[in-house]
């Protein structure tokens, strides 16, 4: 019996249908339940053949138990590895460097610190900060908002130098961005599953947040060429980061999508914000997908210590021979040297 684990916040919907969608197609040969954990051992055995991980990047503790469970086999979706290293300003950048549309943005050094941080600490900062040289660069309206973060908080427009000083001024401790605002004539958010499914959902970010609102039908929404090209943004992407759920957003100016805001691995999916359409959606190219991973032996990415744990099998003979010789030294040799020719994870991005 497979085994399919789902960890969640405060979300219902989701994982309700989730777990009802895999049990139901699973038929009998996968179960899905919630996942149900404590004081985890150094030990612990592998419980999960994958788990869907919907809440680790607000609790610590699940973000460490996840890890421990994928050096287990799991296979946890997503990636709890390489999410820890993401954050957007990074990813602006890879997704400039590989042919993504990204509007000007600019990393802000934090406005506070620590109690331990002092000025000695902070030698290397430029002071005071070329404030008009960033301004001329990125323009009005821009966005102020966290290099790491998500469901628009902290999230400030910007129209003048005295709102962008009165704003920062309050991000105490966060590490900010600054990036240029696309007064767009489109606006579209996109499920992507799998790195291969891609949902297209045109979206009004003016209505608030998580209310039902932001999600609206309309046919024939892009035309068929600037649908190609978002759908095929969305892919690189996601490709890029590793992530096998996210959404993607992009402002569309002129014809051209900007990609604005794509680090999103815990992606809304409840029935009254995202509207049943999107749900259902959702729900079935998830279950597709894992029923598909689970059809065989599940392909662990690959981290810098598998070579260590799971030696490849010509290896492991040489480990084991006793007809050389020098048999520890010889199998130490290819183990190592194959170490080293391993790619490094995206997680040392």
């Amino acid at each position: 019996m497979r085994r399919v684990g789902i960890l969640v916040g405060r979300e219902q919907t989701f994982p309700e249908s989730i777990i009802k969608s895999i049990n139901e197609k699973g038929e009998g040969k996968v179960v899905a339940e919630m996942v149900t954990v404590g004081g985890i051992r150094l030990d612990e055995p592998k419980r999960y053949d994958i788990i869907i991980d919907r809440i680790s990047h607000e609790v610590p503790y699940y973000r460490a138990m996840l890890k421990r469970m994928a050096l287990e086999g799991t296979y946890i979706i997503n990636n709890p590895f390489w999410w820890s290293a993401d954050d957007k300003f990074f990813n602006y950048s890879l997704a400039a460097k590989i042919g993504v549309a990204i509007p000007k943005t600019v990393l802000l050094p934090q406005h506070a610190y620590i109690k331990d941080i002092t000025s000695e600490s902070l030698r290397n900062l430029e002071f005071p900060i070329d404030w008009e040289g960033i301004v001329d660069y990125i323009g009005f309206p821009a966005f102020l908002k966290p290099h790491d973060g998500g469901g628009w908080k902290n999230v400030s427009k910007i129209n003048s130098l005295e709102e962008l000083w009165s704003e920062y001024n309050q991000s105490g401790t966060l590490c900010m961005t600054l990036q240029e605002g696309i007064e767009y004539d489109q606006f579209v958010r996109c499920y992507c599953v799998g790195q291969e499914k891609v949902l297209i959902m045109p979206y009004d970010p003016s209505k608030p947040y998580l209310s039902g609102m932001q999600y609206v039908t309309i046919e024939n929404y892009l035309t068929p060429e600037l649908h190609k090209r978002v759908e095929q943004d969305v892919i690189t992407i996601c490709k890029a980061l590793g992530y096998d759920l996210n959404t993607v957003e992009f402002a569309i100016k002129d014809g051209i999508p900007y990609a604005i805001d794509f680090m999103n691995p815990a992606p809304d999916a409840e029935l009254a914000s995202v509207g049943e359409y999107n749900h259902n959606w959702i729900v079935e190219n998830m279950t597709d997908f894992i029923l598909k991973k689970l059809e065989g032996e599940i392909e662990i990415p690959e981290y810098r210590w598998t070579a260590m744990l799971n030696p490849p099998a010509k290896t492991a003979a040489k480990v084991t021979s006793k007809s050389a010789k020098p048999a520890t030294l010889k199998a130490k040799s290819p183990v190592r040297s194959k170490a080293n020719k391993i790619k490094p994870p995206k997680a040392a991005k």
